[in-house]
């Protein structure tokens, strides 16, 4: 029995799934494929994912597929009830999820998914498999493998291999290139954007944008806010990354330099406390503070509410104002959880069409190759990488170079020299 918040908004829901589908060729290709093919057929799917309209195009393919799927979300925020609504009533997936459930109602919607008995697991963050692992060890005999997308999520996942801890096969579907050199880059650099935009209707030209993290999400962050006027400023503890960041002529501080001149701050680095009291002790009257990591653990906001002296809830949507004793304000948006799925829509659905085209691949090699793969964390195979961005580029219309028979020969002998 699902628990969604409003069934009737269902039909609101499929219209914008059907929207976002318009851009989304290569996931609407493998959902025909999977149509003929099943290849996963009678196979129980447990995900906890962003409940959002591309979502449910992965899910339809996994249906398609022959799998039926139950999902909970992967953040309180980023639901969207209609959404959810459409995959109950319309799409006949078993959804656990509502827009701004506490953190009880999240995890008891994770447990609800994992009653389904699931023999495959999707995740986004590790908190499905986390619990699976803690509190359901009952249930690791059924479970065959499992995909997940985030890096925070393939960090947790390292950490337990290195303990011997994970019990069954994980798919690392983050790291393949069509995922993060494109969806972490350049969905993540417009989204996080947008959501910024769309909670404080601030401009970005001028300011001085403060970035945490020069991964590929900050380095797309980086790169489309200096194409919006602004400054910016990264801060970084990997040294290849830092001077990575300063030769692409980007200023690079530590967060307790940075923390003096930064109008916007964004953190996307997967760790914890990276901007904290000290740094919000120095901040300058009205500066904002973003999270764009999958976790609200990046800003200190219990450091942020007891350094307050007041605070000013939703002076705009997903917007807070934190007035400090010396009269300075803060301004904490999304309460300091994923900003691009809070106060925005998440990555756009061209994005996210390789993403999920990377998901649902990835699911169908699982279910005839687990037997093979042992309980520890693995890399997608490099055939599917490239099936998806070859499939992407004839959406587009662009066509490349093949190398001749020649060009084979030449590349696979050593004999050939100048």
């Amino acid at each position: 029995m699902s628990d969604i918040a409003d069934g009737s908004l269902a039909y609101e829901g499929v219209k914008r799934i059907e929207w976002a589908d318009r851009s989304m060729p290569v996931l609407r290709q493998i959902r025909e494929r999977f149509t003929a093919e099943r290849p996963l057929d009678g196979l129980k799917v447990a995900a906890c994912m962003h409940i959002t309209t591309e979502t449910a195009g992965l899910i339809r393919t996994l249906q398609a597929g022959g799998a039926s799927v139950a999902l909970a979300a992967s953040n309180p925020l980023s639901t969207q009830d209609d959404t959810a609504a459409a995959l109950v009533h319309e799409y006949g997936a078993e959804v656990f999820a509502r827009a701004g459930t506490d953190r009880e109602g999240y995890y008891a919607h994770i447990h609800q998914a994992l009653e389904t008995g699931p023999d495959l697991v999707l995740d986004d963050g590790c908190d499905l498999v986390n619990t699976l692992h803690i509190d359901r060890t009952d249930l690791l005999g059924t479970v065959k493998a499992g995909c997940e997308q985030t890096t925070t999520g393939v960090i947790r996942l390292h950490q337990m291999a290195r303990e011997g801890a994970l019990k069954f096969p994980m798919v690392a579907v983050n790291d393949t290139d069509t995922k993060h050199m494109f969806d972490n880059r350049y969905g993540t650099g417009q989204s996080t954007l947008d959501g910024i935009v769309r909670a404080t209707n601030t401009l970005l030209a001028g300011k001085t944008i403060v970035i945490a993290g020069f991964g590929y999400c900050g380095r797309g962050l980086a790169e489309r806010a200096r194409g919006l006027g602004a400054r910016v400023v990264i801060t970084e503890i990997d040294p290849v990354k830092a001077l990575d960041a300063a030769l692409q002529g980007f200023a690079v501080r530590p967060m307790s330099a940075a923390a003096w001149e930064g109008d916007v701050f964004i953190t996307v680095t997967g760790n914890r406390d990276v901007v904290n009291g000290e740094h919000l002790a120095v901040m300058k009257d009205g500066a904002i503070l973003a999270n764009s990591g999958h976790f609200d653990v990046e800003i200190d906001v219990r450091a942020l509410s007891e350094m307050a002296v007041e605070v000013h809830r939703g002076i705009r949507p997903q917007t807070d104002e934190y007035v400090m004793a010396d009269g300075r304000r803060l301004v904490l948006l999304a309460e300091g959880r994923l900003v691009n799925l809070a106060a925005a829509e998440g990555h756009p659905a061209a994005v996210m069409d390789m993403s999920f085209a990377d998901q649902a691949l990835t699911c169908a090699w699982l279910a005839r190759s687990h037997t093979t793969l042992s309980p520890a964390v693995h890399e997608v195979p490099q055939e599917i990488d490239t099936e998806v961005a070859r499939l992407k580029l004839a959406s587009m219309s662009i066509s490349i170079d093949l190398l001749t028979p020649e060009q084979e020969d030449y590349l696979h002998s050593w004999r050939i020299g100048s």
